[in-house]
């Protein structure tokens, strides 16, 4: 599940030594069981540790090494990993997640390109460019002043990175153009509530674009939680817009300027957002639908549907509602004072 090119994974911690750093004691299970890396719960293997907040959660839980629980989920977790209740699971795991798998960064006193970089000779790389270790840069790609591309990214033939752009965590296919300021493969704003107050939770994802993707200046995607955020081929991001852990937009969107997508979304291929559209987190919007400019989309959109509004709903529900307001002021008495 995590990627060895933009993550190294430490020592395997037993279930033991994670109960020990909690302050807890293990709930069921093998104390001496290890674990040497991370996963959704949905996706674990054996030396995996996870997180589940709820009851069904746990019941899709079909194998891992530990599972951190919530105490009113922990019986529904089926035999096998052991078993850690606790107060804020996810809180735990972002304490514990942080000693098992560690992002790679750039290496103090490397040189600006690091000798194992793979860079085609066709590509060009303007003053002041950083690069990692383990980075591929393909064929005619241009890179612009002191853009930074982190360890282990993937850059496709063709591809255009900006001035000053950030890049890592990060596979980009061919023909991407990345303008200037973009900011690609942070971490996502992740909370996790403890008795200590909200942490930010690491991320341990990647970010992935397609083929023919443009994204806007000082636009930022965040990778994921666990899993992928992914930007499908041929979408078009504008300025200023930001696109949120695990998401996952389709092919050939367009996205205008201040556009903000919360993580957790899913967005179907062909969407259009006007300008200063926000997404809640969570949400779907169907294949083709188009999102007016400054509308909050706080439910699922059917596919094909054009939607308006704050908050948003079917464009001509919200213009009848709109018709009737004016109307109604304009019917109501004005009292003087």
């Amino acid at each position: 599940m995590i990627d060895p090119r933009f993550y190294e994974t430490s020592q395997p911690l037993s279930a033991s030594d994670i109960a020990s750093l909690l302050g807890v004691a293990i709930t069921r299970g093998d104390p001496l069981r290890s674990v040497s890396s991370l996963a959704p719960a949905g996706q674990a293997g054996a030396a995996d540790l996870v997180f589940v907040e709820s009851a069904g959660a746990a019941g899709r839980l079909k194998a891992a090494g530990v599972c951190l629980v919530s105490h009113d989920a922990a019986t529904g977790v089926p035999d096998g990993p052991t078993v850690i209740a606790i107060a804020h699971p996810r809180a735990a795991f972002a304490k514990v997640g942080e000693r098992v798998v560690k992002l790679r960064m750039l290496a103090a006193g490397q040189p600006t390109i690091d000798p194992s970089a793979r860079i085609a000779p066709s590509a060009v790389l303007e003053p002041g460019v950083v690069v990692g270790a383990g980075v591929a840069i393909g064929a005619s790609v241009q890179v612009g002043a002191n853009a930074v591309i982190g360890p282990g990214v993937q850059i496709g033939v063709n591809s255009r990175i900006g001035a000053n752009a950030n890049v890592r965590c990060a596979l980009i296919g061919d023909g991407v153009i990345i303008y200037p300021g973009a900011v690609i493969g942070e971490a996502g704003f992740g909370l996790a509530g403890a008795s200590a107050g909200a942490r930010l939770t690491p991320h341990f994802g990647r970010v992935i674009i397609q083929n023919g993707v443009s994204v806007g200046a000082s636009s930022c995607i965040d990778r994921g939680l666990l899993e992928d955020t992914v930007i499908g081929e041929g979408s078009h991001i504008d300025n200023l817009c930001h696109i949120g852990h695990n998401s996952r937009i389709g092919a050939h969107v367009v996205m205008a300027a201040f556009a903000g997508v919360s993580g957790s979304c899913e967005v179907g291929d062909g969407v259009q957002f006007g300008g200063r559209v926000g997404l809640k987190d969570h949400v779907r919007v169907g294949a083709g639908a188009r999102i007016a400019a400054g509308a909050a989309v706080l439910t699922d959109v059917p596919a094909g549907e054009t939607w308006a509004g704050y908050p948003a709903k079917p464009s001509r529900t919200w213009m009848r509602e709109l018709a009737w307001l004016a109307q109604a002021a304009q019917k109501r008495p004005i009292v003087k004072e």
